[in-house]
């Protein structure tokens, strides 16, 4: 066989790369759960565990943090997308829990990412989970650059860059004291580009919000946002009807679109390699706050 016929392309050695640390999540750590939002990434992160380990079953359950203010797409998605992999959910309701006075709202409150790092501890504490496997990429935003493929976790489910442990190649340090965790990344590497062009070659489905639809919104500090029952449009944020699509899928209070005529992963492919903005940067408001919002929230619990 020649040997140009043995090379591999750069989304296979992130494939491999990929599949090993979730096969290595699997086999060293005894209660391992993959954080899925319905989103890019985590879907992306499904896909290839069921690669991972097929054809047996996934070996682990799907854990959804669900605010109460998701977009209806992304829920009717999420069920469905799982239920085709025949991933067991387990669903983490904020209403629910702050219901039942596991949480508390501040009065006034609208967006509730905040009440997510709490959440997902009492998640984790309930269900002893020791690691949780996520879609998070070193390219998204500065404090997830600093987060190793496992990122360890203290007692109280804090993450402190300088205890982090060293990574020599594919070697991994999974051992774990009483209490502590890891949080896994394994599209570390990855970038949005990558994400996207594994989706187009793999025919991955996503929420149909990923692509170009028209949808009312309103614009609000320089950012498109669904109108929504949660947060109605302000004082001078008449709602219109725009062709958007959404670069990332979360919370709808701080999930921003952009306007876009995209309707497929090539064309999204396109339209990236035209943009200088950051997909957080451009789209998330609640990393807006300051210049160390998502370190402080990482420090706190948050995924």
């Amino acid at each position: 066989m020649p040997a140009h016929d043995l090379q591999i392309s750069h989304l296979e050695v992130l494939e491999s790369q990929a599949v090993h640390v979730i096969r290595e999540t699997a086999g060293t750590l005894g209660r391992p759960a993959l954080l899925f939002s319905g989103g890019k990434d985590s879907t992306v992160l499904a896909h290839l565990a069921r690669r991972a380990f097929w054809p047996a079953p996934v070996p682990f359950p799907a854990v959804h943090v669900d605010t109460g203010h998701n977009f209806p797409e992304v829920i009717e998605f999420r069920d469905a997308f799982l239920g085709r992999l025949g991933m067991r959910l387990i669903t983490v309701s904020l209403p629910e829990m702050i219901r039942a006075g596991r949480l508390s709202e501040p009065p006034g409150t609208v967006g509730r990412n905040r009440l997510q790092a709490d959440a997902l501890l009492q998640a984790v504490e309930e269900h002893g989970f020791d690691a949780l496997l996520g879609g998070a990429r070193r390219d998204e935003e500065k404090a997830r650059a600093k987060e190793r493929v496992f990122s360890l976790r203290d007692e109280f489910g804090q993450w402190e860059p300088r205890d982090q442990r060293a990574e020599l190649w594919s070697n991994y340090n999974t051992a774990l004291v009483e209490g502590h965790s890891l949080r896994v990344f394994p599209l570390s590497n990855w970038t949005e580009a990558d994400v996207w062009s594994y989706v187009e070659r793999h025919d991955v489905a996503l929420p149909p919000l990923y692509y170009a639809h028209h949808r009312t919104v309103f614009a609000r500090d320089g950012m498109y946002f669904a109108d929504n029952p949660f947060a109605p449009p302000g004082d001078g944020e008449e709602p219109r009807e725009l062709r958007v699509r959404f670069r990332t899928v979360g919370d709808m209070l701080s999930t921003g679109a952009i306007e876009s005529a995209a309707t497929t992963p090539a064309e999204v492919l396109r339209e990236m390699a035209e943009s200088r903005l950051s997909e957080r940067g451009a789209t998330r408001a609640d990393d807006r706050f300051s210049e160390s919002a998502m370190e402080e929230r990482k420090r706190e619990g948050y995924f």
